[in-house]
């Protein structure tokens, strides 16, 4: 098994969180960012997107991150990672989805407005707007925290992943962001994880004031 993909790009990191998590043995590959080697003809035909992560499971090459975290769990995972029934599955694909349609978005337009800005280029204004979102996600995180232990239920699960894969560079970026009592309890114990501590708490400095990729 193979992941590609730079290691300062989160969507890698939820991958290679759970790669941990599975214990798989995988070989990672640097790809993108100051690598390069998108827009090679043989990483092309893996990801006809050019983007990462990309996962090579023998022959098979699956593609965008949260794609790749279903297919690992389903794969590698039992029944805690991946249920058999529907419904008990839906728990936490939910999760997958809010986060890449609602948070990420709007964790994104932090990052990219401020992190990776020069100061003297930040529209605030705009960066605010998105941290306002960002804030009203947390709490709807902390409602459901008031109700089970993670975020799907009892069990650490893929939705902890994806979500927790965010707070980290949310509160590390230098904006001011206060997490709710139970968002900050929830995430105190995700730092307790060896992958988390290993992929996700990891330097990203190159990146600071870098607007490109």
């Amino acid at each position: 098994m193979k992941l590609f993909g730079r290691t300062t790009s989160f969507n890698v990191q939820k991958v290679l969180w759970l790669l941990e998590e599975l214990n798989v043995k995988y070989e990672h590959i640097e790809l993108g960012g100051r690598f390069g080697g998108l827009d090679e003809s043989e990483f092309v035909k893996l990801n006809p997107l050019q983007k990462v992560p990309v996962l090579i499971d023998g022959s098979k090459s699956i593609w965008e991150s949260h794609t790749i975290l279903r297919y690992l769990a389903a794969s590698y995972g039992n029944e805690s990672w991946y249920p058999a029934c529907p419904y008990e599955r839906s728990l936490s694909e939910r999760w997958l989805d809010w986060s890449q349609t609602i948070f990420q978005p709007a964790f994104m337009g932090t990052f990219w407005g401020y992190y990776r800005k020069p100061e003297d280029k930040r529209d605030m204004e705009t960066v605010n707007k998105d941290l306002d979102t960002c804030i009203n996600c947390l709490q709807a995180i902390e409602k459901q925290l008031s109700q089970s232990e993670y975020l799907a239920g009892d069990n650490f699960s893929l939705a902890d992943i994806v979500v927790g894969a965010v707070i980290y560079r949310l509160i590390s970026q230098g904006l001011t962001v206060k997490l709710p009592d139970l968002v900050c309890s929830w995430y105190e114990k995700l730092n307790e994880r060896p992958g988390y501590k290993k992929w996700v708490m990891s330097d990203f400095s190159e990146l600071k004031a870098r607007e490109g990729f």
